[in-house]
């Protein structure tokens, strides 16, 4: 079973900068099987009263990547295979990127549909002032 645990939240002026990063246990082919090759690590965020929102999402293998209209060119996804970890850079925040951050995975693709990832991390804060 996959277990994801988000880190790195904090509070930063807009303008800055901030590295958020998941770590995941359980990541093995045996555990997915063949849908090991469209495993997809992501993130996504829910600022308080709106709905879950995807911002970005990686291909364990190959790397492809996939991200919200409102962060390219801001935010850059990545993964280290090897740490099992996949982590966000967030770079000129804006105070309406203040949110809760997840981390999520799912063997269905790049998908944004939040519905369709089956394993969820607990979730960290990230308040972004003006």
């Amino acid at each position: 079973q996959v277990q994801l645990v988000e880190s790195g939240g904090g509070l930063v002026q807009a303008g800055g900068s901030l590295r958020l990063s998941c770590a995941a246990s359980g990541l093995t082919f045996s555990s997915y099987g063949m849908g090991w090759f469209r495993l997809a690590m992501a993130w996504f965020r829910q600022a308080p009263g709106k709905e879950r929102e995807f911002v970005a999402a990686i291909l364990w293998s190959g790397g492809s990547t996939r991200y919200a209209d409102s962060v390219k060119g801001r935010f850059t996804i990545s993964r280290d295979n090897a740490k099992n970890t996949v982590y966000l850079q967030m770079n000129s925040l804006k105070p309406e990127d203040t949110a809760v951050y997840y981390c999520a995975a799912t063997r269905v693709g790049l998908t944004i549909e939040s519905g369709v990832y089956d394993a969820w991390g607990q979730g960290t804060q990230v308040t972004v002032s003006s």
